[in-house]
């Protein structure tokens, strides 16, 4: 799995950090969303899947 953000469409709701923490962050000055890791591993993919769905900015693309 591999995953993609748009920080340009970001609006740092932080819906991605309370579904995969692991793999989700935001950053301190402005809470645009920082990725920890970009190709997490297939345990995590539920959890992944779910921050992108709740993305309200649709700025999170999970990749087989």
């Amino acid at each position: 799995m591999r995953v993609i953000i748009d920080e340009d469409k970001c609006v740092g709701a932080g819906q991605c950090v309370l579904s995969a923490a692991e793999v989700f962050d935001q950053r301190d000055e402005d809470g645009i969303v920082a990725l920890l890791d970009a190709t997490p591993a297939d345990g995590l993919r539920a959890p992944v899947e779910e921050a992108a769905a709740r993305c309200p900015a649709l700025a999170i693309e999970v990749l087989p």
